[in-house]
This record gives structure tokens, sequence and C-alpha cells, in this order.
């Protein structure tokens, strides 16, 4: 048996391993796990900001591609494509719930914003005012609607093009340029006062 660890895989392998996890093969599942998890787990991030969430959905999703690995066409999507679906609405699955539950987009965005600002290099009261900003900042982000906050958080908390965030997001790009514009907009009015 011929073993797979090119860095990037080309479809032709991955659709191999995909017939190959349909059959149960756990080899096959590790192998494809190998060589998509980074890619995959790092989408998973970018929507939920939170690592341990995000490892939570990758976990999650690979059961979903282990179950319906038979399932797949390869006719109608790229496997990467197909996966990084399934990545995709586990994530947002998994937001959902977590709203559900009481976890507010407050803290979420703070956290996030929290791990962007420098920790050791600001004196105390540099610091309270970051944090205070930070806070206005996740308060702001809360009013901004799903699918603008998302778009906004792609391009400039994970500073991805906004070709990358229609690309993730499935959706064209003059759509993300229109909700990106929209909520900046609404964030420049939210943050007025600071």
């Amino acid at each position: 048996m011929t073993t797979i660890l090119s860095q990037d895989p080309t479809p032709d392998t991955l659709v191999q391993l995909l017939d190959r996890v349909a059959t149960e093969d756990a080899a096959a599942l590790r192998a494809l796990y190998d060589l998509t998890s980074s890619k995959l787990f790092g989408l998973a991030l970018r929507i939920l900001v939170k690592r341990e969430w995000a490892e939570e959905v990758l976990q999650d999703a690979f059961v979903n591609i282990w179950r319906y690995a038979g399932d797949y066409k390869a006719g109608l999507s790229a496997p990467m494509t197909w996966m990084a679906a399934i990545v995709r609405n586990r994530a947002l699955d998994y937001l959902r719930r977590q709203k559900a539950n009481g976890a507010s987009a407050e803290t979420e965005w703070s956290d996030a914003l929290d791990d962007t600002l420098p920790a050791n290099e600001a004196d105390p009261s540099d610091q309270m005012l970051m944090s205070q900003e930070a806070r206005q900042l996740a308060i702001c982000m809360e009013r901004l609607e799903a699918n603008q906050r998302q778009a906004v958080a792609l391009a400039y908390l994970r500073d991805q093009s906004h070709s990358e965030v229609a690309d993730v997001l499935k959706v064209p790009l003059g759509t993300v340029k229109s909700w990106i514009r929209r909520g900046l907009e609404k964030l420049k009015t939210c943050l007025g006062g600071l």
C-alpha cells in the first residue's frame, strides 16, 4: 500500500481516500485527517474564534465524514469543498448551540480581541483602556447582523482577503464586500464615541 504524505493533496488523492473511508477503512480516515485537518481546523477556528471550540467541531466533522463518505459525489464538488462544507455547517451549528446555552458574542469577541492585544508591552492604564476598547468593540460587533459580523471578523481579525472570505462563506465576492462595508459603517457609528 502506498502512503500518501503530500503537503497539498490532489483532489484525486482525496477522492480515493474518501472512497476508502466509505468502506470503513480507518487507515484511509487517518490519512485523510493528516492531509486535511490543518486547513479544516483553520476554517473552524475562523468561524468560532475559540481554539477549543474549533477542535471539538473538527472532531465532530471527521465523525460525519466517516459516516457520510459514501454520500460524496466527486462530480458535484471537489473533496475539500465537500469537507469544508461539513466543517462550516458543524461550526455554525456549534455557534447556535453556544448562543442557546448562554455563551454571549461579547465574551467571544472580547476573548478574541484580548488575544490580539500585546499583553506585556503596555502600562496598566493603557491595558485598561485597551481592554475597555476591546469590550466596546465586542459589544458593537454583537450588534452587527450575523453575516456582517462573520465577514468582518474573517477579514479583519483573521486577515483574510475579500476573495478568501467569499470562498469560506460560499457567497459571491460582491456580497462579501457589501457585508463588510455595511458592517464597518455600523461599527464606525457604534464606536463613534471612542
